[in-house]
């Protein structure tokens, strides 16, 4: 798609085009996760889920990697070309990818290295770890397939190939969940089955990615030329409000597993697993929105076409806050349902996540908007205050009101850490918004 179309056709039509790509990509990319969820949960047992649980937060970083310098570069390159300078926008996609390869590589050494005070870091027990041997070594040997799959899905998107986007994490995904199926069952592989059915199909989305270079509408070339410390920092610093939202989930995950571990056991870590890949999916879903937006918003505001901006933004919010709503609803009338998707739970498990998948899906109702606007300022070339949101909610509220809540409300504290986290960013979210719109 030419940038001229970004900037002349309706907004609701441009939206709507790149929202189910955008929304199935981000979604597929969950899969990784989810049928390794699944499969584990109902194939293995409750030990095996909680052992899953612990290396989550490995998965935060490495998507997170991939969104510092996808988003980060992207956006930049879109801002470029609303401006007409393609050679610019070239010289952002060049320099994230140079980026993107060399912390993969070095992050990889570092796991390799130190993996096992790390596992034990992020709370395995002599219960968890035999289950999580078998799985964290080939998840961090695939670091690199899932940081590059995030990082080209992003560009590509951004380069006018939404649904080439589309069609590669789909199939990664579907061939995920075909290979979990068969090396945890007929094969009996156990954890370290799923663990290279993740990796494989992350493989197979950034092989069918990498054909965007070889269409004749590729717009990313390479180019060297005057790549300074300014262009790295640029990038950096407008994507590290991408990679705190990752890695910030990974930490909000690890304490709340250290407090569970504290107040309930290992059978909670288990049930908050649940409410973890819930999590994912509302995640993506609000990810799959910013996606959608980000292109058109950053061409437009870069070639100062205001109204359309705000167009986008008003679209955005409502898309957000309906389909995060929707979720919010159903966990509280049927909070079982989540339960029985990822586990074959018995009766304590059942009465544990009742109470507190109805506290925690509370914070749904304003989630998506959290998220969205995130996504807008870095849209926006405003960096700073996204990254003030990204710690508001994503680590100094939730983290806070996770160690104290529990001392006053017990067990009901931790679930209700994260929806007090979200409300009260959620009024810092209005101030900046009416601030912004002044300034504009």
């Amino acid at each position: 798609m030419k940038t001229e179309v970004l900037k002349t056709e309706s907004v609701r039509k441009l939206f709507m085009r790149y929202l189910i790509p955008a929304i199935s990509g981000t979604m597929v990319t969950s899969i990784y996760v989810l049928a390794d969820t699944i499969i584990i949960g109902k194939g293995i047992g409750i030990d095996a889920m909680a052992g899953l649980n612990i290396v989550l937060p490995l998965f935060n970083i490495f998507f997170g990697i991939g969104l510092l310098f996808g988003v980060g570069g992207s956006v930049l390159m879109s801002i470029a070309r609303g401006k007409g300078n393609d050679e610019e926008g070239n010289r952002y996609f060049t320099a994230s990818l140079i980026l993107n390869a060399i912390t993969s590589i070095i992050l990889t050494i570092i796991l390799f290295l130190f993996m096992n005070p790390i596992l034990y870091f992020l709370g395995a027990t002599k219960v968890t770890m035999p289950y999580i041997e078998d799985y964290a070594p080939y998840i961090i040997g695939g670091l690199c397939f899932f940081a590059f799959s995030t990082f080209l899905q992003t560009f590509v998107r951004n380069d006018g190939a939404p649904k080439l986007s589309m069609i590669a994490v789909i199939s990664g995904g579907v061939l995920n969940i075909i290979l979990d199926i068969i090396f945890v069952y007929p094969l009996d592989m156990g954890m370290r089955g799923a663990a290279i059915a993740s990796v494989l199909g992350s493989v197979c989305t950034v092989l069918i990615l990498v054909t965007h270079f070889l269409s004749k509408n590729n717009g990313l070339k390479l180019c060297f030329k005057n790549i300074s410390y300014t262009t790295v920092f640029n990038i950096s610093k407008n994507g590290f409000s991408s990679f705190v939202v990752e890695i910030a989930s990974g930490i909000v995950m690890f304490i709340y597993n250290i407090q569970i571990l504290k107040y309930i056991g290992d059978i909670g870590v288990s049930m908050y697993g649940v409410i973890t890949n819930t999590v994912i999916i509302v995640n993506c879903l609000c990810n799959g929105v910013n996606q959608a937006t980000q292109p058109i918003i950053s061409v437009n505001y870069g070639a100062g076409l205001n109204d359309r901006v705000n167009d986008v933004k008003k679209i955005g919010l409502k898309t957000s806050f309906i389909i995060c709503s929707v979720i919010a609803v159903i966990g509280l009338v049927i909070p079982d349902l989540f339960t029985y998707i990822f586990l074959n739970p018995n009766e304590e498990i059942l009465k544990l996540s009742k109470m507190a998948i109805r506290i925690y899906f509370l914070g749904f109702f304003v989630m998506g908007i959290n998220v969205f606007i995130i996504g807008y300022f870095q849209s926006t070339i405003k960096p700073f205050l996204s990254l003030v949101i990204c710690i508001l909610r994503g680590c100094v509220l939730s983290i806070l009101f996770v160690y104290l809540l529990p001392n006053i409300l017990g067990v009901s504290g931790i679930w209700a850490s994260m929806p007090l986290a979200e409300f009260i960013t959620f009024i810092f979210v209005i101030i900046f918004l009416k601030k912004d719109e002044y300034l504009s």
